[in-house]
């Protein structure tokens, strides 16, 4: 099965994760690979118990934005909140400390 998004340039910030096909919501767009570490970086998801995680695959180009259109869980799944086009940026609430 082909991914349904690329990697390329973002307006958003470098890198970001783009549509390849229509998404649907609640579509589930893969599993992060991931290693733990002690340290947040560029590219960490933080648990909600605290724990952190830097993302090693390409997920880990999904931008922040207050306005998402998809979301990281604590099983390390990423899911489409919403119907998604092609070509629109894949983008992930990072929280308040983002703004």
């Amino acid at each position: 099965m082909a991914k349904a998004y690329r990697v390329a340039k973002s307006p958003v910030h470098g890198k970001g994760l783009f549509a390849t096909k229509k998404i649907a919501g609640g579509e589930l767009l893969g599993y992060c690979k991931t290693r733990k570490t002690k340290e947040a970086g560029l590219h960490t998801l933080t648990l909600e118990d605290g724990r952190l995680f830097d993302v090693t695959c390409s997920l880990k180009y999904i931008n922040h934005s207050k306005k998402p259109n998809v979301s990281y869980y604590d099983d390390f799944s990423v899911v489409a909140l919403r119907n998604i086009k092609p070509g629109d940026e894949l983008l992930h609430d990072y929280g308040d400390e983002w703004e």
